[in-house]
């Protein structure tokens, strides 16, 4: 009997020994669920990284936690081998990434990029008309963050260091210490002491840096006009969008009372979202571009929200997006269509039975089409969208400040076109009208009324254009930024965007005219094709067999058609481009579809050690007892 209670005593020393073993393994491994960097944006970016995630959630062998940062108009992304991907706007090279190596955290400002190196020096690229770039000489960095025109950098022994502008007073915090983890907004920056407490310097106009009251935080992070901090207990608090400036509006941000079970918050400009330890996601605040459609996710290991979107990377390194720059291409799941038609933030599709689906921005209602019925021809401007019905009479919906919806009167129209703020129409006799030029008719672009013998129409921001069955074409507007089309014959079909048109010839090649920048116009080679599409930096040629060509500017992906079968129509927007395929599916390329490509590497969550050793104390204690009565019952016997 003294044997057995000394080795149940054993037993049970192992097993309490082996717990909080565990339990000290989950202190020195820091948080539940690694806190990646948060940024949001149109000219903000917020970074709520912690400084586990540069340091202690990367392994001293090389594999770095896969991480996403969300900026401006670009999104960034983090491998685990340390190299990092980018995709989005790129006008000043923020996107200039590819030869970065060794990145153990990065961090999206509103137009600049930041990295933080395993050698804890640090790496920018993007604009830097404030001096938002100029990290090079930083050194002993734990955790970055970039805000509109600001970076922020935090050292290891807890100062903070910061560059760029300063007009707000974002970068005066020179006399933080204590910090675990900064956060920057547009234009304010908040620090995450090691006592639980925050502090903030920069603009306060919405009371985004009334933070001074909060206790036991974890993570913070900085949205347009508001503050997040995520307490110990999962709940969440939050300060801002209050105020008088009429730039942010109080959409509900900071609703997020009720939360609870979150392990890592984002702010966007005008939206939060919350990470919950099971995988899915909470959004309050701004929907207008249905950012907050984070319902059905699952498996999400991190979030990042940006000025009117939302990502999220799964435990697999993939990656998930709702929002504006990412739902002008959301038509995977169409079917039954029989036309297309795409401008920068909206994609419209005509269905076979004469119904019409739209997806994209809606915050004028340019994407209310879902009671519209026999329709036979669909165009997409701006901010609106026309339909032509099978009576010859048209409907519109969404802006309507230029009178560009003003069609209500028209009749007998086979045809329309979209411009950015006029709407075209052509007649069953061969003549043209315009609507929209209401106090913007600068340019002469809605000066149709004298045309004959029209047998299609396209309009741009500052022209439109006019095929005549003859084949040749006429344009009014703003010739030089490409209208000037009057030597043009044999045409076929025409297509144009704001600054530059585009024709294709009977036989199979095509014409150019108007800005080649992006080198849109380089069209001189194409053959066999059957139709055109032109945006803006881009034009996209479909060829007999069905297959897709496309020149200019790429930085969302939009140009990346060379994989395309079985096309018979094509339209372009700005950022992206539409197919339609012969089957009646439609297929994208664009951000969405690029972030689809993306697999960041492996994602594993941090082990919840203390439930784990408290588990296995329990079930070894457990098994032991019932050891010994089972034994001591056989003795009695």
């Amino acid at each position: 009997m003294k044997n057995r209670k000394m080795l149940l005593s054993a037993l049970l020393s192992i097993a309490l020994v082996f717990s909080l073993i565990l339990t000290a393994s989950a202190a020195g491994a820091s948080v539940t669920v690694p806190r990646p960097d948060d940024h949001s944006s149109s000219h903000l970016v917020v970074d709520s990284s912690s400084v586990a995630l540069a340091m202690a959630l990367n392994t001293p062998q090389g594999q770095v936690t896969p991480m996403v940062a969300v900026g401006g108009g670009h999104i960034v992304g983090l491998k685990s081998d340390g190299t990092v991907v980018a995709v989005g706007q790129n006008y000043s090279r923020q996107c200039d990434v590819g030869g970065w190596t060794g990145i153990i955290q990065v961090a999206a400002g509103g137009s600049h990029t930041v990295g933080l190196k395993s050698d804890r020096r640090v790496v920018a690229v993007g604009y830097s008309n404030h001096g938002q770039c100029d990290v090079g000489s930083w050194t002993g960095i734990t955790q970055v963050a970039a805000g509109g025109s600001h970076t922020v950098g935090l050292k290891g022994n807890g100062r903070v260091v910061a560059v760029g502008d300063n007009d707000e007073g974002q970068c005066d915090v020179g006399g933080w210490t204590g910090i675990t983890q900064v956060a920057a907004g547009v234009a304010n920056t908040v620090g995450l002491k090691s006592d639980g407490t925050i502090v903030a310097v920069g603009l306060n106009d919405y009371g985004q840096c009334d933070v001074g009251n909060w206790t036991d935080i974890t993570q913070v992070a900085a949205g347009g006009g508001h503050t997040v901090g995520l307490k110990s207990d999962g709940t969440v608090v939050a300060v801002g969008a209050k105020g008088t400036v009429p730039v942010v509006i109080d959409y509900g941000q900071c609703d997020v009372g009720n939360w609870t079970d979150i392990v890592q918050v984002a702010a966007g400009i005008m939206h939060t979202v919350g990470l919950k330890s099971d995988g899915t996601v909470v959004a309050v605040g701004n929907n207008d571009f249905g950012q907050c459609y984070v319902g059905g996710w699952t498996d999400i290991v991190r979030v990042a929200a940006g000025w009117g979107h939302t990502v999220g990377v799964k435990s697999d390194g993939t990656m998930v997006a709702v929002g504006c720059s990412y739902m002008e291409g959301g038509v995977g799941g169409w079917m039954d269509i029989v036309q297309v038609a795409a401008v920068t933030h909206h994609t419209v599709g005509l269905k076979n039975d004469g119904t019409v689906v739209a997806v994209g921005w809606n915050y004028i209602g340019q994407c209310n089409v879902g009671d519209w019925m026999g329709i036979t021809q669909v165009a997409a401007g701006g901010s609106h969208t026309v339909g032509v019905k099978s009576n010859g009479r048209v409907v519109a919906v969404g802006d309507n400040d230029f009178g560009q919806c003003d069609v209500g009167s028209w009749t007998g129209i086979t045809q329309v076109a979209a411009g950015e703020w006029q709407t075209v129409g052509l007649k069953s006799d061969g003549t043209v009208v315009a609507v929209g030029c209401v106090d913007w008719n600068d340019f002469g672009q809605c000066d149709v009324g004298n045309w004959t013998d029209i047998v299609q129409v396209a309009a741009g921001s500052m022209q439109t254009v006019g095929l005549k069955s003859d084949g040749t074409v006429v344009a009014v507007g703003a010739v030089w930024v490409g209208s000037n089309v009057s030597g043009w014959t044999d045409i076929v079909q025409v297509a144009v965007d704001g600054i530059h048109t585009v024709g294709v010839k009977s036989d199979g090649t095509v014409v150019a005219e108007g800005d080649n920048d992006e080198g849109q116009c380089n069209v001189g080679g194409w053959t066999d094709i059957i139709q055109v599409a032109a945006s803006s930096g881009h034009t996209v040629g479909v060829k007999a067999d069905g297959t897709v060509v496309a020149t200019g500017k790429n930085d969302f992906g939009q140009c990346d058609v060379s994989g395309w079968t079985d096309i018979v129509q094509v339209a372009a927007g700005s950022i992206h481009t539409v197919g339609l395929k012969n089957d009646d599916t439609v297929v994208a390329t664009g951000w969405e579809a690029e972030l689809a490509k993306w697999n960041l590497g492996i994602v594993v969550p941090p082990m919840n050690w203390p439930l784990i050793g408290g588990i296995i104390a329990a079930v070894v204690a457990v098994g032991l007892f019932i050891f010994f009565v089972r034994r001591r019952r056989a003795a009695g016997q």
